[in-house]
């Protein structure tokens, strides 16, 4: 099981593509909070699971997803 998670992986959940993108972005600014500098990057596309969890509130613990 990976513990990132990219736009891709929330599209193949069933988001759209903007809730997904802003998902990422919110997990990206709650990284930064947290005092993750490495997370304020554009180009960074990936976030850790348990970030996305918290935020979508579901567990992807049994979602089978690639990327």
């Amino acid at each position: 099981m990976k513990s990132t998670v990219c736009k891709n992986d929330l599209l193949s959940l069933g988001y759209k593509p903007y809730t997904a993108m802003r998902i990422i972005r919110q997990a990206k600014q709650i990284m930064v909070q947290k005092g993750y500098p490495f997370y304020n990057n554009k180009r960074l596309g990936y976030v850790p699971r348990d970030v996305v969890e918290e935020i979508i509130g579901v567990s992807l613990e049994g979602e089978n997803y690639s990327a």
